[in-house]
């Protein structure tokens, strides 16, 4: 889809064709630019930042203005891609109203084409469908939680005892009109069984091979955190090693006297450049 806008639009007709949809957070300009040349179809500014850039433990101390600036950042990198940001801890749990002016925020400021909150209670729904009647796209999300962790207790993986929970949960975001949604570390049985029948495109990660996309995050999938390696992820790179690897010659060659080279150094006119 090189050169063509990607849309709300063109994601509800790649489900209905049965293509599936790639998605990758990213946070930058530069890193957007190459999803985009790659021909990534969603992109999500994730409060994931939280812990991919700033090494927290959790998402929740993400924050509204810097998630805006990565946001802008990102869709400036990737005109044509469909950028999604993601709505902070705290940036629409309390109220309609309040979702739907950080919702505006992310649209004007940053101008993204959408934004993603979580939970499919009642709340959440709510909010989905304030911000949609503001005539901003929402991406749903359901399974696990990342910004209910404080009551979760832990980050586990959605069992088959809440497939029902589940099944309604996705009705639920679908008729407050999001127009896709997001299935986190759901056994792949319930995530199969959920997008079958959803009416929008759902986005699994570590929600087995049956949603209609797939999304990780970016920082995860290019190695740069060796330590970080749970089952759902595939490692695509290892730029933890690589960047190792140059910052070692880096320090090797400063220390050493072989840093500036001949090559990088500016002389007087007249002489040798």
């Amino acid at each position: 889809m090189a050169g063509r806008r990607i849309t709300v639009k063109t994601i509800a007709a790649m489900k209905k064709r049965g293509e599936k949809i790639v998605a990758l957070t990213a946070y930058d300009f530069h890193i957007a630019k190459m999803e985009e040349s790659a021909g990534v179809h969603i992109i999500l500014v994730g409060d994931s930042f939280q812990m991919a850039v700033l090494g927290r433990e959790t998402t929740l101390g993400a924050d509204m203005d810097v998630l805006l600036a990565h946001a802008k950042a990102v869709k400036d990198g990737a005109p044509d891609t469909l950028v999604v940001g993601d709505m902070p801890f705290g940036s629409y749990q309390p109220s309609d109203e309040l979702a739907v002016s950080n919702a505006v925020r992310f649209i004007a400021e940053a101008g993204v084409d959408a934004v993603k909150l979580e939970g499919g209670n009642a709340a959440a729904v709510s909010r989905i469908k304030a911000i949609v009647d503001a005539g901003i796209p929402v991406m749903g999300h359901i399974g696990l939680l990342p910004q209910s962790i404080k009551s979760e207790g832990s980050y586990r993986v959605v069992r088959s005892n809440s497939e029902e929970l589940l099944k309604l949960q996705i009705k639920e975001i679908e008729n407050a009109g999001a127009f896709s949604a997001v299935l986190e570390m759901i056994e792949e049985d319930v995530a199969k069984t959920v997008s079958e029948i959803s009416g929008i495109p759902t986005i699994g990660i570590g929600a087995g091979r049956y949603t209609h996309g797939q999304i990780l995050v970016v920082n995860d999938m290019l190695g740069i955190n060796k330590e970080f390696s749970p089952k759902f992820l595939k490692k695509y790179a290892d730029l933890h090693g690589v960047i190792e690897h140059a910052l070692n010659n880096y320090v090797s060659d400063v220390t050493g006297g072989d840093f500036p080279g001949e090559e990088n150094v500016f002389k007087g006119r007249g002489k040798n450049q």
